[in-house]
């Protein structure tokens, strides 16, 4: 089934602001949030829907590929699938206020406490995302390819586990705040009840603490290491793009989750090449006899030497185009052009003999250009040659 278009999800236009779009989620999340239509799947799947929509038009660069190529421009660049109604309140909880130590999701539907603060207190402090630049070529880019990477990270410990604890020992419920992670104090006034929630300084959120620590990691359960990973690059792809590898950041402390990798793509200029969105621009220098007398020159593309066919009398900056020589579209399945400008070369040192021969073709009236050919707009190089030479 075709997927709808984001904005008609969330009922904004495409030049919505930022607060337009985060108010119009908040609305349909409390709207269709499972507490409040238990038991209707329709209602649960509209939640998961909003929360895709939002994570992507959120995001000004991935809002930004979405405006240019819709749905197949997020392929493989926005890495949430909301298959779990929990995945939704620990990614955005920040939406509707307070987190969720007492935000609105526990005003609302009397403190269903879902995400990540019942998480917390069953696993380790989360991991920190990393970023590495890869560099690529435009004949890498052109096709796609797969590039195997090296990262240094902190790798889960193997001697525990990823726990922390020591082996044959494990982890207990942190006494001072009974697991929770939280400690809450309430107080009174004129005004009402308060509830202050901060994190347990004791066991740092997480709920667990380590009695005995594993002697390889010191009660970590991670350490740092190299691992090499595989990334899959679309063709298509350009500067600042960036490719998110879920799960393969740092690892968390103590059975935390890991961070993601966010590999960021560089294009490395070119020896012969420009490029122009997916087309690619050349600079052919020909000689003066070439661009009048025509012929057939062989040239570099991305994928090897071609064959280009030079008309008698091409001028000086026409462009000839080389059907689908260039890059192919990002998620699509055409390709680009390579595009040929033609330079005519002028020599620099002439034998007398050369000279000679220039200022004899220099008053050929099919050489020199007549009064109103050396006013318009292509005047010839060489009659600037003839004039150098005269």
């Amino acid at each position: 089934m075709a997927k709808r278009d984001y904005y008609d999800i969330l009922g904004v236009s495409r030049s919505a602001s930022q607060e337009e779009i985060k108010k119009a989620y908040r609305q349909m999340a409390l709207k269709y949030h499972p507490d409040r239509n238990p038991g209707n799947k329709e209602a649960e799947d509209q939640f998961k829907e909003a929360a895709e929509a939002y994570e992507v038009l959120s995001d000004q660069e991935k809002r930004r590929r979405y405006d240019q190529f819709g749905h197949e421009g997020m392929r493989g660049v926005h890495g949430r699938d909301f298959h779990d109604v929990n995945d939704i309140f620990s990614a955005f909880g920040d939406v509707f206020g307070g987190g969720f130590g007492g935000g609105i999701f526990d005003e609302v539907f009397g403190g269903s406490g879902r995400g990540r603060r019942s998480a917390r207190s069953q696993h380790g402090t989360a991991g920190a995302d990393l970023k590495v630049k890869l560099p690529l070529t435009l004949e890498e880019i052109a096709t796609g390819i797969e590039k195997k990477i090296k990262v240094r990270k902190q790798k889960k410990c193997d001697v525990c586990n990823g726990s922390g604890a020591k082996s044959g020992t494990s982890t207990s419920s942190c006494p001072q705040c009974n697991g929770s992670g939280e400690l809450r104090q309430v107080s009174r006034s004129m005004f009402g009840q308060f509830v202050n929630i901060t994190t347990c300084p004791t066991c740092g959120g997480e709920g667990r603490i380590v009695r005995e620590p594993c002697l390889n990691c010191h009660g970590e359960g991670r350490l740092p290491g190299e691992t090499t990973i595989k990334v899959s690059v679309p063709a298509g792809v350009a500067e600042g793009n960036y490719i998110p590898l879920q799960g393969q950041g740092n690892a968390g402390q103590r059975g935390g989750p890991p961070g993601d990798l966010i590999v960021l793509i560089e294009e490395q200029p070119h020896q012969y090449f420009t490029r122009s969105g997916d087309d690619i621009i050349y600079d052919l220098n020909v000689s003066f006899p070439m661009a009048a007398l025509g012929g057939e020159i062989e040239i570099p593309t991305l994928t090897g030497k071609a064959k280009l066919v030079i008309d008698a009398g091409t001028p000086a900056g026409r462009l000839l185009r080389m059907r689908e020589k260039g890059i192919s579209h990002l998620n699509g399945y055409n390709r680009g052009d390579q595009l040929v400008r033609i330079n005519i070369w002028v020599p620099s040192k002439l034998t007398s003999k050369e000279k000679e021969l220039l200022k004899q073709l220099g008053t050929n009236e099919h050489i020199v250009p007549n009064e109103e050919e050396r006013h318009g707009h292509s005047k010839t190089l060489f009659g600037k040659m003839k004039d150098a030479f005269s």
